[in-house]
């Protein structure tokens, strides 16, 4: 089961599967779509935190034992075009989107988080991709993401052995953002929204944006682009409010505009 619930400007999405480790199945999934493609259309929408119910796990991937029966090249096939979660791979949410990682963040829950822009981890969390010792693979964005996001050597070392590496070793290789003990996970993850919601919402947006779709791009040929976040950003009012709250030694009031 997945809970949607927007507060302010914040959507927050829970994964609701204790009893599997908050493990995905095919309707977590299409749930998952039709939450992110809300959000899209949401402009009142600034952030979002995703987590998982309990303490146990953030998400332990897809559910191999209650799942579909298909094979890898079955799975491979009719893998979701967001990846794991419609989340992984997908190219189309600029909202700011933070893992709270309240547990096990393994197989396509790693990819998932991989998916987010900011972790911020329980100490008692784990990180891996386990399917070599399952004889599958990291489809949905392991095996692409994790060497752009931590360094070639541990990537290798996390994928080619399935190992978990704990949360001290993932803030170290950068894999988090922040560790803190699980009473202090809530409060980590509103510090981290006050400083999203500080920001003018159009150029997190315009960040986010070419961060994401510029990523493989030559630097003169991402900085050449014209993609309409930024160009939204730029000539927006928001542009001109920061500049005078600036002047005016005043907090600004961003609208969105």
């Amino acid at each position: 089961m997945i809970h949607y619930a927007v507060e302010g400007h914040v959507a927050r999405v829970t994964i609701d599967r204790p009893d599997v480790l908050n493990a995905l199945d095919a309707p977590s999934t299409q749930a998952l779509e039709a939450i992110w493609q809300r959000i899209e259309t949401d402009r009142d929408i600034r952030a979002v935190v995703l987590t998982g119910v309990g303490a146990r796990a953030f998400c332990a991937g897809a559910d191999m034992k209650g799942g579909s029966g298909r094979s890898g090249l079955e799975y491979w096939a009719h893998s979701t075009p967001g990846g794991f979660g419609a989340l992984s791979l997908r190219t189309t949410l600029d909202v700011p989107v933070i893992a709270r990682v309240n547990g096990h963040a393994l197989g396509g829950g790693l990819e998932m988080m991989l998916g987010c822009d900011i972790a911020v981890a329980s100490d008692h969390a784990s990180f891996g991709l386990p399917e070599a010792r399952v004889g599958r693979l990291p489809l949905d964005g392991g095996m692409v993401l994790l060497q752009r996001q931590i360094g070639f050597r541990p990537a290798m070392a996390m994928m080619l052995t399935g190992r978990r590496i704990k949360a001290p070793e993932a803030l170290a290789c950068g894999l988090v953002n922040e560790v803190v003990p699980p009473a202090e996970l809530d409060a980590a993850v509103d510090r981290w929204l006050a400083e999203l919601l500080a920001c003018a919402p159009l150029s997190l947006r315009a960040i986010k944006q070419t961060v994401r779709r510029t990523a493989q791009l030559a630097a003169a040929d991402a900085q050449a682009l014209r993609l309409p976040a930024v160009v939204e950003c730029l000539a927006s009012a928001d542009a001109n409010e920061g500049v005078a709250a600036f002047v005016e030694k005043r907090p600004p009031v961003w609208t969105g505009r």
